[in-house]
């Protein structure tokens, strides 16, 4: 059995020396072999028609070598079955895709075996077939072996009764699916879809039986900040190229700016698009780039970010709109100051702690913010929690797979039963009412009566409890967050799940006021951030603390 790694922790480096950051072939002939067959098809778009062995950089040829030469002939098993290829827009990603597809059709050795290009709209399917089908009119050997029909979207070959199939993919065209080869084009797209999971397991299980068979994941970055299956990958992908994970049978081929470069901002530099942009020079122009990078920087953050994001795989953090809020330019800074901390760290931490609730209702989140002043510094630190009946991810579900990721990352309980919510609510002040650090919880007084139930259940005193009225009257409080956020005060534990309500806000100017409501931010949630603003505007009022110690206190005996 031979030995290789799929991981590439010098990735950095790779990349800012224009080096490959792609595997060798683990079975050099079987990569070379393949190379000869994809080298000679056509990309007819292209002026003069070319061929891709006349007209690709290197980093494709590479990329047909990694995946064809995982291919054991002797066992007749694939090595290596996941590929995960991140790559900015324009990279001639949809047209090496069909040429990789059409590669492994002419390959194939299997009768009647069946390829799929996934894609998430018709369009995109478009984009994928087209090409394909250019690649069998204009050859002739290749017409005489291949019948297509455009119709259907599909290319067979006429001696295997092998099928090269391109669809728009739900799960009813995908169910029961027996692919050996399949390509998924543009997974960011899926990302945004509630049951893209599910559909891929449906899609994707024929490789059980099929030990040849292969998974190619192709996407350009979001101009989202990432979720659902696209997150997952990405994740993962990640940690398998930094060796944190090991898995040799999984690619990561991804093609981003190195966390410092993030970090300060360089990824943003016009010099610096040619780092990721393997195509440039061939498919990717150089004066194109230019121009639409001058253009995107005039018209605002939110165009900048979405152009960054397509043409340089810059990763959104925050959606930054024109109507945003104010705090949310500083919310991301203020979170990389700490390590994500849990409620409990921010008791031990803190002399005080306030809290607020907001939501509820079977079509929001609950949600809880605290904020403790810290015993040694003064900050305050902010920390997040909601909870979501299933009944929002059915009625809202171009949010679900966000909730979703929010689960997985604990920062969000999709609750099993009414009232599940409020008894977790409850129990979180309790604990910090207990701790003797609570002054005080402050709620918005409509539709609150099973929290007090709660509460009351849990021991928390009614007058620990303060209805805030909302509307203008959290101005004050808006304004307060607004500035501890500047001034560096307001320092929070980073979590995905505030940054999204926190992107979600949008500002509705009145009169002397200033306004966030649920009805202006749309479909996207911002109970948490409510929550927040409540804690703010109680520890606003610098409230005394509890008692001299707390029973975290080194000595105090709980």
């Amino acid at each position: 059995m031979p030995d290789w790694t799929t991981a590439c922790p010098d990735w950095a480096a790779r990349l800012r020396a224009g080096e490959t950051i792609i595997p060798p072939p683990i079975f050099p002939d079987q990569a070379e072999h393949a190379l000869a067959i994809f080298k000679q098809l056509k990309i007819v778009d292209a002026p003069g028609s070319p061929t891709f062995g006349e007209s690709c950089a290197e980093w494709v040829f590479d990329l047909v070598r990694c995946i064809f030469g995982a291919y054991d002939a002797e066992s007749g098993r694939r090595l290596i079955v996941e590929f995960f290829v991140l790559l900015p827009k324009k990279n001639s990603k949809s047209t090496v895709a069909a040429g990789i597809m059409m590669t492994a059709l002419i390959l194939n050795w299997r009768k009647s075996a069946e390829f799929s290009v996934l894609a998430p709209t018709v369009e995109v399917a478009n984009n994928a077939y087209k090409p394909a089908w250019d690649m069998v009119r204009e050859d002739e050997d290749l017409e005489a072996l291949m019948h297509v029909q455009a119709h259907e979207k599909k290319i067979t070959h006429r001696e295997s009764n092998a099928m090269l199939k391109v669809l728009a993919a739900d799960q009813n065209t995908v169910g029961g699916k027996k692919s050996v080869g399949t390509l998924v084009d543009e997974l960011h797209l899926f990302g945004k879809i509630s049951s893209a999971e599910n559909m891929f397991r449906e899609a994707l299980g024929g490789r059980a039986s099929r030990p040849e068979g292969f998974v190619i994941w192709l996407t350009t970055q979001s101009d989202e900040p990432p979720a659902g299956v696209f997150k997952q990958k990405l994740d993962y992908a990640r940690k398998v190229r930094d060796g944190e994970i090991v898995d040799p049978s999984f690619v990561p081929i991804i093609f981003e700016h190195p966390p410092e470069m993030v970090a300060s901002g360089e990824c943003l530099l016009l010099e610096n698009m040619a780092m990721v942009n393997p195509n440039i020079g061939f498919s990717v122009d150089q004066a194109f780039l230019e121009r639409e990078f001058k253009i995107a920087e005039q018209a605002g953050p939110e165009s900048f970010r979405g152009f960054m994001a397509k043409h340089a795989n810059v990763e959104i953090g925050m959606n930054l709109r024109s109507d945003r809020w104010a705090g949310a330019d500083w919310w991301a800074q203020q979170g990389v100051l700490e390590k994500t901390f849990s409620l409990q760290d921010l008791i031990e931490r803190s002399e005080v702690v306030t809290m607020g609730g907001d939501g509820g209702g079977l079509d929001d989140l609950l949600g809880q913010y605290a904020i403790g002043r810290c015993k040694t510094t003064r900050r305050w630190l902010g920390w997040a929690h909601a909870w979501a009946h299933p009944s929002v991810l059915e009625r809202r579900k171009e949010i679900a797979p966000r909730l979703q990721d929010f689960a997985r990352d604990g920062h969000l309980t999709l609750v099993e039963h009414i009232g599940q919510d409020t008894e977790q609510f409850a129990a979180n002040v309790a604990m910090v009412y207990e701790a003797g650090v609570l002054d005080k919880l402050g709620l918005d007084p409509q539709g609150i009566g099973a929290i007090l139930d709660a509460l009351e259940m849990n021991g928390v005193p009614a007058d620990k409890v303060i209805g805030i009225t909302q509307g203008w009257k959290l101005t004050s409080p808006i304004k307060t967050a607004e500035r501890k956020l500047a001034e560096g005060v307001l320092v929070h534990s980073g979590q995905p799940l505030m940054a999204w309500c926190v992107s979600n806000a949008k500002i509705v100017p009145s009169a002397n006021a200033v306004l966030i409501t649920k009805q202006a931010s749309g479909t996207g949630k911002i109970d948490p951030l409510m929550a927040m603003l409540n804690a703010v505007y109680l520890m606003s009022l610098n409230p005394e603390p509890a008692q001299t110690t707390s029973i975290y206190d080194e000595g105090v005996l709980i």
